[in-house]
């Protein structure tokens, strides 16, 4: 992580806790040593960012820090909350980090009035059953989607069928008992859905999909859809320049 960047989360950090933080609690998240973050801390400080505390207490960031104004209505705040709420729970700690931090930035420049419209919402999302725990961390997946990386996995399907495979992953769903990979298998030349918790090994792979990831899903919802829109009666067609 540069620099720049760390100084920035370590701003979004103070800004998502209402109570002081600690070096040692930022460090161990930002994966850096104690020692660096007190530079940081010195940095933020002397280049004007309100943060107030000492070592061995923790910081706060004062208010009046904040991101420049945003306009939402209250639809679109409930939005907001209801879909962090959907996301917490049922990916993986980084996504849901990511989650708490959207609703804490926007919350932070909210006016007064329209603060009830996020944090109070009555719009809740059930987190169903438990997700089964991961063989693999499913932030490098994320990434391999972004990256469009080609990746290979130790699959064990409902059967106790095994396989390894090389995938195009370029989409997850999440349902009530699982979640979704939706991905190109190579080994089967055809699009394919793979459950996390089905997944004994994940490796990304440094070879790039032999697709774009928004290609990809353009054929797929073709290929799913074709012909009576319904996904039960597919085509079973294979896609031209996907091999």
């Amino acid at each position: 992580m540069r620099r720049a960047d760390r100084l920035l989360q370590i701003i979004q950090i103070l800004r998502r806790e209402d109570r002081p933080v600690t070096c040692a609690r930022m460090a161990e998240e930002l994966e850096v040593s104690e020692r660096t973050l007190y530079r940081d801390m010195v940095s933020l400080q002397a280049s004007g960012v309100p943060v107030r505390g000492e070592a061995g207490i923790g910081y706060v960031l004062e208010d009046g820090y904040q991101l420049p104004p945003l306009m939402f209505s209250e639809s679109e705040l409930e939005a907001i909350m209801l879909g962090a709420r959907m996301v917490e729970g049922r990916v993986d700690e980084d996504l849901s980090r990511a989650a708490r931090d959207v609703v804490a930035k926007i919350s932070t420049i909210l006016p007064p009035a329209l603060k009830p419209a996020l944090l109070e919402t009555p719009l809740f999302a059930p987190h169903w059953a438990t997700p089964r725990p991961h063989h693999f961390d499913m932030a490098d997946l994320r990434a391999a989607i972004r990256g469009e990386r080609e990746v290979q996995i130790d699959y064990v399907a409902l059967d106790g069928a095994k396989s390894t495979r090389i995938i195009w992953p370029f989409s997850i769903g999440l349902f009530p008992d699982a979640n979704m990979i939706t991905a190109w298998c190579t080994l089967r030349e055809d699009f394919r859905h793979f459950r996390t918790d089905g997944i004994r090994k994940m490796t990304v792979l440094e070879t790039a999909m032999g697709q774009r990831r928004s290609r990809l899903f353009h054929l797929w919802k073709k290929t799913e859809f074709a012909n009576t829109g319904d996904p039960k009666r597919r085509s079973g067609a294979r896609i031209a320049g996907v091999k």
